[in-house]
């Protein structure tokens, strides 16, 4: 008997009147604004204008869901496509299965593509966003919970959670590997604004940390899962994504340090001609009292001197 456990919620979906509400989904979303909300934060801190992150973003979350979704279904694609499934449920996303590094992958795209629109360098938006991304993952993995899948193996810790019996699941007490990647996430996520503070990471390289730091998580935790998934050389094909990942990763915060140290003074050139603008016209304000008062006592002082050249006339004279 089981004395403590980590219960399951009965069903993945609230119903508001008519509307359903899905569990997976309201996670997903409640991480994109995090992810924004944060990032906007850290933008501006950069030097960069409130708004922009969200606009980005509007690019990268509708590529990353896509890319997510495709990184799935191509590496589990027999659970839509083999003998007896039915295909048109690869499109049911909000019953769960985004793949994080195709989310990445694709996502960086549309980033990319609102980058390059608004004149902005996308590492630098990358260092931005990158604690935000890992916390919105962390938020993210409470959909599993809901819809009870990506769990571990069979334990009795007191930690464990309770799997009820459903379609392709046998019930039972098993490790909460989406609560394990959850809480690394939010570890990498302190992990990277501590780093980017101490040493001031540009170019891409506090990104790289996340990614370095995630995959390092993701690699153990992925290995305690127990759900099907393809193998390579014995291993799950995301231990695998990770190993690499990882090592790439790795070396992008090597060879940028050594060709491009430093950070970027400059993330966003609307922002900084905006300063500059300012910065001079604070000068000009500054420098118009100074010349006004230089002009005032020049002219006090011709006064006096006149003044006193009078007396002397007028005392000669009587």
């Amino acid at each position: 008997m089981d004395l403590a456990y980590i219960p399951s919620p009965s069903t993945g979906v609230i119903h508001l009147g008519p509307i359903p509400l899905r569990g997976y989904a309201f996670c997903i979303i409640i991480g994109v604004f995090v992810a924004v909300w944060y990032g906007n934060k850290r933008w501006i801190a950069r030097g960069g204008t409130a708004g922009t992150v969200a606009d980005i973003a509007v690019w990268a979350v509708p590529f990353g869901l896509v890319g997510g979704r495709l990184y799935h279904v191509i590496t589990d694609y027999q659970l839509y496509f083999s003998e007896g499934e039915n295909w048109v449920d690869a499109f049911k996303i909000w019953e769960g299965g985004l793949g994080i590094w195709g989310a990445i992958a694709l996502g960086a795209v549309g980033a990319w593509i609102g980058c390059r629109r608004r004149g902005i360098p996308l590492p630098a938006y990358a260092d931005a966003i990158a604690p935000g991304i890992a916390l919105a993952q962390a938020v993210g993995r409470w959909g599993n919970w809901f819809n009870q899948e990506l769990y571990g193996r069979a334990t009795d810790l007191p930690w464990a959670l309770k799997i009820s019996e459903g379609a392709n699941r046998e019930a039972g007490t098993y490790h909460p590997t989406f609560l394990y990647e959850s809480l690394w996430c939010v570890g990498v996520a302190l992990l990277v604004v501590w780093a980017d503070r101490r040493f001031r990471l540009g170019h891409g390289r506090a990104f790289a940390l996340y990614v370095a730091a995630y995959c390092a998580g993701r690699g153990w935790i992925e290995y305690m899962r127990v759900d099907e998934a393809h193998h390579v050389l014995g291993l799950r094909l995301n231990v695998w994504t990770a190993i690499v990942v990882f090592l790439l990763a790795v070396v992008y915060i090597v060879v940028s340090s050594r060709v491009r140290p430093g950070r970027e003074e400059i993330v966003e050139p609307k922002a900084g001609e905006k300063a500059e603008g300012s910065e001079k016209a604070g000068e000009s304000d500054e420098d118009a009292p100074a010349d006004a008062d230089a002009d005032t006592k020049a002219d006090g002082s011709s006064g006096a001197v006149d003044l006193g050249k009078d007396m002397e006339h007028g005392a000669g004279k009587s």
